[in-house]
């Protein structure tokens, strides 16, 4: 077959495909400009690559698309409630109320999460309990919580669908596919992954820019001391720049368990009263404290530590001090461990204007 026979036969048969179309610019899709996250320096000496899923990578589009939903209370029922209502900007992306309500005036029983380096959860386990596999399914359910925006994902891509500017925004950022709850969370998840926090005094102070006050130092040497705070083992050190291990432990709340925290998720009585470690980043922003917000102020936690530990059969065995109370901190201590605390703190974070409302 002749080369100009070829061409005109491929010719003949793209026209058709393109005259199928009830609208020839459908065949078109343009690509999305990729934007890698903005790795911070500390991140890249200290730990591994962010994870960025396949079917879900990082663009412009996307993120810009992610954070007009995510200020957007279009996703409530009664467009009254956003994601940011719950996780505000000021506070590193967390409720300063101990519960948040919803839309009908409903609270929860536990304290909204902080959001900030989400793309270095290794667990891949969110929420205070870890029932959501992924960034992008941790979306899913307070759109449909009835304590929460308390609607349904139909309703939702509906009203997206008939907005005047998200119809081509979801084109700009995933091509020519229909609104649904996948994208919207996809988006979302963007967003949040472009939420990093790594600008406190303590990374300046690894970094060689800063330096710590002597009760900062003291505070630190206390933190990794396992004769005395003892907390590195569930929050990291000099060397995790997260402040958390993301992992789940029991870390004597109680010593009646009635919330069953990740037991309930894996079924598992052993796991029963078991939290996910939150990072110790930005606590000058994100009281009140644990999963129910019943500590106000970090004293209290220092206290809780230090001689309120409670046990039960879930207990972690970090919590080595439990038949003593704790680890029992002298006030000097104490002071010395808030101040240090206080340093894993990033103001800038918090004042990131990428991060407020578009």
């Amino acid at each position: 077959m002749s080369h100009s026979k070829s061409y005109s036969i491929f010719f003949f048969l793209a026209l058709c495909v393109i005259s199928c179309s009830d609208d020839p610019t459908d065949s078109y899709v343009d690509t999305p400009t990729a934007s890698p996250l903005q790795i911070p320096q500390l991140f890249q000496d200290l730990i591994l690559d962010p994870i960025i899923p396949f079917d879900n990578p990082q663009t412009q589009e996307g993120v810009l698309l992610g954070k007009k939903l995510f200020f957007d209370p279009i996703l409530s029922a009664d467009n009254t409630q956003a994601c940011a209502d719950c996780h505000g900007p000021n506070n590193a992306f967390t409720d300063s109320s101990r519960f948040s309500d919803g839309i009908d005036g409903l609270f929860g029983h536990r304290n909204s999460m902080p959001l900030f380096n989400l793309a270095w959860n290794y667990e891949d386990r969110f929420f205070w309990d870890g029932r959501a596999f992924g960034l992008e399914k941790q979306a899913f359910e307070p759109v449909t919580n009835p304590i929460e925006m308390h609607t349904t994902w139909p309703e939702v891509a509906e009203k997206l669908k008939q907005h005047q500017e998200y119809p081509q925004l979801f084109k700009d950022a995933f091509g020519n596919t229909t609104i649904d709850s996948v994208l919207v969370s996809k988006a979302i998840a963007q967003f949040e992954r472009t939420l990093i926090s790594a600008n406190s005094k303590f990374d300046k102070y690894l970094l060689g820019s800063a330096t710590l006050t002597a009760a900062e130092t003291n505070g630190f040497n206390i933190f990794m001391d396992e004769s005395k705070g003892d907390c590195f083992h569930c929050h990291g050190s000099e060397n995790n720049p997260l402040w958390t291990d993301n992992k789940f432990h029991n870390n004597g709340l109680d010593s009646n368990i009635t919330d069953r925290g990740f037991g309930r998720v894996t079924g598992d009585p052993a796991d029963n009263g078991k939290f996910k470690s939150p990072s110790l980043r930005n606590l000058a922003f994100t009281a009140p404290y644990m999963h129910d917000g019943r500590f106000e102020t970090l004293e209290e936690v220092i206290n809780h530590y230090s001689e309120g530990l409670q046990n039960s059969p879930t207990i972690d065995p970090l919590m080595k001090k439990v038949s003593q109370g704790g680890v029992q901190l002298s006030v000097q201590e104490k002071a010395d461990l808030k101040a240090f605390l206080l340093s894993l703190s990033d103001p800038d974070f918090i004042n990131n204007p990428s991060f407020s409302i578009p």
